[in-house]
């Protein structure tokens, strides 16, 4: 929703560097004068935020702000979300959904810091995002206006073919092409694909697709062992070895990437109402869904599980709508 805008004011992107932040940037700028102030946050994406800061500036920016949130995201948002059993429509490990929340909590803690009036993002007015994300501005501090360009009119960019023209015309550095223009959002948890040829439920996944797992022709014959131990349900060791969140989930991908673990292609049903067709890679997150499954198998009892069968589907709910 977009509420009157001042100029000069002070707007926090929650940018990516992907093609969609990268042209709303210049855009918020040149349609309403904002001082436009970018913020990233580092979830475990690891190449993608290389030189983030550069581009951010070099596209109009005042400021670029990033943050490393991978400890947050795997100790309060990703083991919660572990030991509840949270799974959307039978497959999808929620990794997109889990990490808005955590985004918006930080980029309105900016927005404080900065003196902004405004909060921005890159959802489409078609997806989930857009609640995930509005929902947790006005939960955190219902004063900031919310500027979300793909439901604004002045917006013209409305296609993805559309924005790699801007970013050409405003020699802003993107990696899609018209060729190749798959929406991808990555984190230490997952890595998800959508558009292109994917829009076809017929089509399957190419094998350039997948980036952190290889296609399942291409993974070894022999198998790998990988012994998890766990403390009150949380993930602490791996092989015998004490080992931080994020170190583990990095060497489960590694690992399950190896072996073309976790790749998931389903059509789901998004909060508003429409379909979509998604591919997921959730290598390390699936072994340790896994092993948790066995964890729970030898230490609950019948009633406690099958209940908790029931609270899950909920608790994926509440971390799909975005009502974490």
């Amino acid at each position: 929703m977009n509420k009157s805008i001042g100029k000069s004011e002070k707007v926090v992107l929650a940018y990516s560097g992907g093609l969609d932040t990268s042209v709303i940037l210049p855009w918020l700028k040149e349609t309403y004068g904002y001082e436009v102030i970018a913020f990233a946050a580092d979830l475990g994406q690891g190449d993608e935020l290389a030189g983030i800061k550069r581009k951010a500036l070099a596209s109009g920016a005042v400021k670029c702000v990033v943050k490393d949130l991978r400890k947050e995201f795997v100790e309060d948002y990703l083991w919660p979300l572990l030991k509840a059993g949270a799974v959307y429509e039978k497959d999808y490990l929620l990794g997109t959904s889990v990490a808005r929340p955590l985004i918006a909590k930080h980029q309105v803690e900016v927005a404080h810091n900065e003196g902004a009036t405004a909060v921005a993002h890159g959802a489409t007015g078609k997806g989930n995002d857009q609640v995930r994300f509005e929902v947790s501005y006005m939960a955190l501090d219902p004063s900031l206006k919310i500027v979300s360009p793909w439901k604004d009119p002045k917006f013209t960019l409305t296609s993805r073919e559309a924005a790699v023209d801007y970013a050409k015309k405003h020699k802003i550095p993107i990696e899609q092409t018209k060729k190749k223009i798959y929406s991808r959002d990555r984190n230490l948890w997952h890595l998800s694909h959508e558009g292109a040829d994917l829009e076809d439920p017929a089509n399957e996944p190419k094998d350039d697709v997948f980036v952190i797992s290889r296609p399942v022709s291409k993974t070894p014959d022999k198998p790998d062992y990988v012994t998890i131990g766990f403390c009150e349900g949380i993930p602490i060791k791996l092989d015998g070895k004490l080992t931080s969140g994020v170190r583990l989930i990095e060497m489960l991908n590694q690992l399950g990437g190896k072996h073309g673990v976790g790749q998931v292609d389903l059509v789901e049903n998004r909060l508003v109402g429409i379909k979509s067709r998604g591919v997921y890679e959730t290598p390390g997150g699936t072994i340790l869904v896994t092993a948790h499954n066995a964890l729970e198998s030898v230490t609950l009892d019948r009633e406690t599980m099958h209940y908790k069968q029931q609270l899950a589907l909920k608790y994926a709910e509440v971390v799909y709508y975005g009502l974490w």
